[in-house]
């Protein structure tokens, strides 16, 4: 076993592990919604801060 043989073998288990990483992100269906929960995250204070501040989401003033 000689260097060009370990350089398969790892060429090999990067792309099985690659591919288990988009099957995992893209194929289950259940993670669709953490996911989309996820990504709502830093817009979560945002709205509190602007519903302290008596502003919509587009910095005008709420009617009151």
């Amino acid at each position: 076993m000689d260097i060009n043989d370990l350089r398969a073998i790892v060429t090999v288990v990067s792309l099985l592990t690659f591919l288990g990483i988009v099957w995992w992100a893209y194929g289950v269906k259940g993670n669709k919604k953490r996911f989309e929960e996820a990504a709502m995250l830093p817009f979560i204070d945002e709205e509190a801060d602007w519903a302290e501040l008596g502003l919509d989401r587009h910095g005008k003033r709420k009617a009151s």
